[in-house]
């Protein structure tokens, strides 16, 4: 039997847990603008959901690509 964590975002977590963002919510804490989260979520580099014609990016993944991004440059 695996073990779940409590983690929002892990594989094991339950749906509810996971907080997803708008494209513009994903903006605003990136400080870039919507084309640039458009061009990252379609050049496959930010996961994201389609829920009818809108993405929903979920937040860990957010957290996750500004971690990797910020790692990269310095």
């Amino acid at each position: 039997m695996a073990s779940q964590t409590n983690e929002p975002g892990s594989r094991d977590s339950p749906l509810s847990e996971m907080k997803f963002l708008t494209v513009a919510e994903v903006a605003a804490v990136m400080r870039v603008s919507r084309m640039t989260v458009y061009r990252l979520v379609h050049s496959g580099e930010l996961p994201a959901h389609r829920f009818g014609r809108s993405f929903r990016v979920p937040e860990r993944a957010v957290h996750d690509y500004l971690r990797s991004a910020y790692n990269d440059v310095g």
